[in-house]
């Protein structure tokens, strides 16, 4: 099969021959349909984050099951599935007691000297598998808990955007800092994330919502997707202008950049009690500095992983919330392209020109 292979930082993806392994006892085969391009991603690319290579990326995807493991009971050939990032063992105490996105168990990943699931064809050298998906591929071959069966009605490139950044960014408004009815918020980044966390919170009922970001077309989606007010923090002083906008602050703010300085300013405009969470990923080593008298406030800040989802349950829903209209992803697919396209891909998301570019494979 054709995959994107990383060979490491700071250079182009190339396409190669990779060759897949069988499925083992809870193994399933997924033939890849769309896979969403997204900055986490290029974190690796870039530099920002340490991933070995080779190794296949990709990790916001969706497709249809092709074999199935001896052992899988809720997967068959044919069912249309979204990709899990937060796979998920079920037994381990993070999962029982309510934060699959937390497990840290081995049990969903290949033991020692068991095959590796990727390997280049040119060598036989073995891939890493990119958070235990490695989606930029013609197939996949995930743990079962790694892929939720969805509705055969759901388009599979709208999907894709599920995997990853709007369960991550929903997530982070309904889970992570359960915005309430009537609140107000602001959002930091207008990328996919970003459109995501500001329609978290519109699902939620705050009644105010603010986007910020130095792209204007970025802005005009964001209004498009929910959000009451845009702040273009290349023209104005981002806090000031959200603390004009709410005289005095907001009650939950976002960062979906994930820069130490814009963590800083989410913290920074929010009313007393309010609280600020950090969504995007801030560079290994930067740390974030703020007014310790401010927590006198109560002022709080925090962290999210994969908007603290409860993977299938929360899938599913955000499937349904697409199908009822309540979710917008039309508007988040800015582009097709096929795997080919992935390097430009990285360069139109990098530049600000696309909210969401999906690869399609068939």
């Amino acid at each position: 099969m054709k995959a994107a292979v990383f060979h490491g930082a700071h250079q182009p993806l190339s396409i190669e021959d990779v060759e897949i392994d069988r499925p083992l006892a809870r193994e399933v085969v997924v033939r890849t349909v769309a896979s969403g391009v997204c900055r986490s991603d290029a974190h690796y690319v870039d530099g920002l984050y340490h991933y070995p290579a080779p190794s296949v990326l990709g990790h916001e995807a969706a497709g249809i099951v092709e074999e199935v493991g001896e052992l899988v009971r809720g997967l068959q050939p044919g069912d249309h599935v979204i990709a899990n990032l937060s796979v998920f063992c079920g037994s381990c105490e993070r999962c029982l007691t309510g934060h699959p996105n937390l497990c840290e168990s081995q049990e969903t990943r290949r033991a020692p000297g068991e095959p590796p699931k990727l390997r280049l064809a040119s060598t036989g050298e073995p891939l890493h598998q990119f958070f235990d998906l490695s989606s930029f591929a013609e197939r996949m071959l995930l743990h079962e808990n790694a892929a939720v069966k969805i509705r055969d009605d759901m388009p599979l490139d709208r999907a894709a955007l599920i995997s990853c950044g709007v369960m991550t960014g929903l997530g982070a408004a309904l889970n992570t800092a359960r915005v309430e009815p009537g609140s107000t918020a602001a959002v930091f980044g207008a990328g996919g994330v970003g459109l995501a966390a500001i329609q978290g919170c519109r699902i939620a009922g705050a009644r105010q919502i603010i986007a910020i970001d130095v792209i204007e077309s970025k802005l005009e989606l964001a209004k498009e997707l929910g959000a009451t007010d845009a702040v273009d923090s290349s023209q104005d002083d981002p806090v000031a202008r959200v603390r004009e906008l709410t005289a005095g602050g907001v009650d939950y703010a976002f960062d979906a950049i994930g820069l130490k300085d814009v963590s800083r300013q989410a913290f920074d405009c929010l009313r007393a009690g309010g609280t600020a969470t950090v969504i995007g990923m801030i560079p290994e080593g930067d740390k974030v500095e703020l007014d310790g008298t401010s927590f006198l406030m109560e002022k709080k800040i925090q962290g999210t992983d994969m908007g603290s989802n409860r993977g299938p349950v929360d899938i599913r829903r955000y499937v349904d919330f697409y199908l009822q209209g309540m979710l917008k992803l039309d508007e988040m697919v800015t582009r097709h392209c096929n795997l080919e396209g992935v390097n430009e891909a990285f360069r139109a998301m990098k530049a600000g020109e696309v909210a969401r570019t999906v690869i399609m494979f068939e």
